[in-house]
């Protein structure tokens, strides 16, 4: 685990992951995808009908979130990451596009967590409760694909040392179960 905060620039690639480890905080400037269960469930019947996607996954990172309205002044409202396990049954369709980050919160399933080290993805834990903060690392966002979905449209975001950390590295490393390990308490 590093001490100082990596910062990372989207587009990432597996080479760039391979360094990453549970526990390191990141900072990634450049572009995000927005998208939640809805949005993932269109891509899903997009794939499936061999249809464009809304956005190219090679080397992107998805944010598992449904932003607020933007307050005036600001290019995004809070957002939130969401519960990156509703997202389970759709991520590997978008890993082994290329899709090399996701942001979110929870656990992965063990058939996410193979793909994401088959193909060089890598899980970014954002911290709950913190929605304002992050939406102010958004400089610009605008919706690409399905705004009949509104918070769960797909946005495009511009990010500025978005905060994050490593939960799920590419050597298998789980920040999750080895934190229950960390701190467990015996029993007496």
């Amino acid at each position: 685990m590093s001490e100082e905060p990596t910062r990372l620039e989207v587009p990432l690639t597996r080479g760039g992951n391979e360094s990453l480890q549970t526990g390191d905080v990141v900072l990634i400037s450049g572009v995000l995808f927005t998208a939640r269960d809805a949005a993932h469930a269109r891509i899903e019947t997009a794939i499936e009908n061999d249809e464009p996607l809304p956005f190219d996954p090679e080397g992107q990172v998805v944010y598992f979130t449904g932003p607020a309205p933007a307050r005036p002044g600001h290019a995004l409202g809070p957002a939130g990451p969401t519960t990156a396990s509703r997202m389970d049954p759709y991520s590997p369709l978008l890993i082994e596009r290329g899709l090399k980050g996701m942001v979110g919160k929870g656990l992965r399933s063990e058939t996410v967590l193979q793909s994401m080290r088959e193909h060089g993805c890598v899980y970014f834990g954002a911290v709950e409760g913190t929605a304002a903060l992050l939406a102010d690392r958004v400089v610009e966002a605008e919706v690409v694909a399905y705004e009949d979905l509104g918070a769960e449209a797909i946005r495009r975001l511009v990010v500025e040392d978005f905060p994050v950390v490593v939960v799920n590295d590419l050597r298998g490393g789980d920040l999750y179960r080895e934190g229950r390990e960390r701190w467990r308490r015996p029993v007496n």
